[in-house]
């Protein structure tokens, strides 16, 4: 640990602020990825081809519940960085299990959204709207998915080794990819739902 510096754990070696500049970096082409997405799904809105449009199939209950439950999950994943910073081994897999939780509590509610709208014959193949409908909201689901996974094998991780530079920087990395997915969130909720449902 370097001294006479009051750095935070995670940014206490030269190649742990490296390997979380490389990840500020992926994220950015992150970024990218969905900003296409986002203007794939722009052009092609009002494609319904005489299918449903946003109007006739989303429930906006449903998706209250999932902005609530991801942005929620955010939030507990900063009380686990909290934890971290205090060295709390406890505190910090706690929080990270109900943030697990939480995402998970999503997934579930994306999952049976989706089914609604195969039931309701909105599928990929009904409109240009759907196609870029599911692409981008099923990317953003993805991504959820693998931090649930990535989540899971830091946690074991946590319990094997405890908090040292290591595992906190990669704490550190996957409370930066979590807070990411929920500004994306945000971004869907708003130019996806609320206006669609305009």
């Amino acid at each position: 640990m370097a001294s006479g510096t009051s750095l935070p754990l995670e940014y206490s070696t030269k190649q742990n602020e490296m390997n979380i500049l490389g990840f500020w970096i992926f994220l950015g082409a992150e970024i990218v990825l969905f900003s296409t997405l986002f203007a794939g799904y722009a052009v092609l809105e009002h494609n319904t081809a005489g299918g449903p449009a946003g109007s006739d199939i989303f429930i906006m209950k449903d998706v209250m519940i999932q902005t609530f439950l991801l942005l929620t999950s955010s939030f507990t994943c900063s009380l686990a960085i909290h934890q971290m910073r205090n060295n709390n081994l406890k505190g910090l897999i706690t929080w990270l299990l109900i943030t697990m939780a939480l995402g998970l509590g999503f997934l579930y509610m994306e999952i049976n959204e989706f089914i609604h709208y195969v039931h309701e014959g909105a599928t990929m193949q009904t409109s240009a709207f759907l196609s870029a409908f599911f692409t981008l909201l099923g990317t953003h689901g993805a991504h959820v998915t693998l931090g649930i996974g990535w989540l899971t094998l830091l946690i074991i991780q946590l319990v094997k080794r405890g908090i040292t530079p290591v595992t906190a920087r990669k704490t550190f990395i996957i409370s930066l990819y979590w807070h990411f997915l929920d500004v994306v969130w945000i971004f869907i909720f708003t130019f996806v739902y609320l206006k669609g449902l305009m």
